[in-house]
């Protein structure tokens, strides 16, 4: 049944984090609409009467990136003001929003129908951190396997160039260099080949066709245009050279995958960022068996590895964690970040975050 404050609320939790994602705009505009959002739109009725868990359907980031889609459009001044920062009153926000639901709900109403593919490059400076614990502990030579790949972005994890605490990996010649704000001690250096990227998604993205890249710019928030620069090489880098990447589900693909033979020397390993609240829990399920018993059958000579960048609300942060076999393949929590990586930190953070529903919890 509809929970009309539970939806709400889901804003106030995205706040949060716009909030300590220095991202005031956003921030802002969530309160806004969480407080003056209204019924008098086809929009605000089913924002307000959503069926499921808001949080972890990213409800709020379904409906912002279809009002930054029409700003990107020139389709409404006011609200490019809102984005612009020049609006800053609550109530003239809520009224702004309120009146773009009656004026533009053809152009809004397919955005709440399926959860943003924001498809980030930045994350993969936090997955290539746990590549390299990988490689550290298992072999060099990575065969990486990713799940909810989107558009594939993050396959290019081995045409980037990363620099983590002054570490350096990854070619020279990128046209990509990823260099997020790094808190801590820097990572032990650790070279990493990657033999090969694949990834599959049940709705895979050609980021090569204009409004699929439009799609995705409208999901970079407007107070990150470096984001949204850093989106469109990447782009450009698929347009050159393609990516493996397959339409399938996430269970079936991967069960295929841990099944074909694996060269010696080299560590299989899944890899996910953003991905695990959309599961529907039994492909979840089916996932973590998967793994489990494909990690009984690791040996040192062909090693298993499951590197996950995953919110966890309680900290507001994302969360890099890293198992490995042959071995207990225990979850290990290696670093915290900002949800696109503009900073990464090493260890586990404290919780600061707001309560949230049981339901928006995610366990790997």
């Amino acid at each position: 049944m509809a929970d009309e404050a539970n939806n709400r609320g889901a804003f106030a939790i995205q706040e949060y984090y716009c909030r300590t994602m220095d991202a005031p705009i956003y921030a802002r505009l969530c309160t806004a609409i969480e407080r003056g959002l209204t019924r008098d739109s086809a929009i605000g009725r089913r924002i307000l009467d959503w069926p499921g868990e808001p949080t972890k359907d990213a409800l709020p980031l379904r409906f912002i990136g279809g009002l930054h889609a029409l700003v990107r459009a020139g389709a409404d001044w006011e609200l490019a003001r809102v984005f612009a920062g020049a609006i800053t009153d609550e109530a003239d926000i809520a009224a702004v929003v309120n009146g773009v639901c009656v004026a533009h709900h053809a152009a809004l109403d397919p955005w709440l129908d399926g959860p943003p593919q924001t498809n980030e490059p930045g994350r993969s400076a936090a997955l290539m951190l746990g590549l390299m614990a990988v490689a550290r502990h298992c072999s060099r030579r990575l065969e990486v396997l990713e799940i909810g790949s989107s558009g594939g972005l993050n396959l290019l994890i081995d045409r980037y160039r990363f620099v983590l605490g002054g570490v350096a990996v990854g070619p020279a010649d990128s046209a990509v260099t990823i260099a997020p704000d790094w808190r801590g001690p820097p990572p032990e250096p650790q070279a990493v080949e990657i033999v090969s990227t694949r990834g599959c998604d049940v709705n895979p993205l050609d980021v090569t066709d204009p409004q699929v890249a439009a799609r995705l710019a409208a999901y970079v928030w407007a107070e990150t245009p470096e984001r949204g620069a850093r989106l469109a090489r990447a782009i450009e880098m698929v347009r050159a050279k393609p990516v493996d990447l397959t339409h399938a589900d996430a269970a079936d693909w991967l069960e295929a995958r841990l099944v074909e033979p694996q060269t010696d020397g080299v560590t299989r390993v899944l890899m996910h960022s953003v991905v695990w609240q959309y599961l529907p829990e039994p492909v979840a399920e089916r996932i973590r068996r998967a793994m489990a018993a494909a990690g009984a059958r690791a040996t040192a000579e062909r090693p298993l590895a499951w590197v996950a960048m995953e919110p966890n609300r309680a900290f507001a942060h994302m969360l890099l964690s890293v198992r490995s076999w042959p071995g207990s393949g225990e979850r290990e929590v290696i670093a915290h970040s900002h949800a696109h990586a503009a900073w990464i930190e090493p260890g586990v953070p404290v919780p600061t975050g707001p309560g949230v529903p049981a339901g928006a919890v995610i366990e790997l």
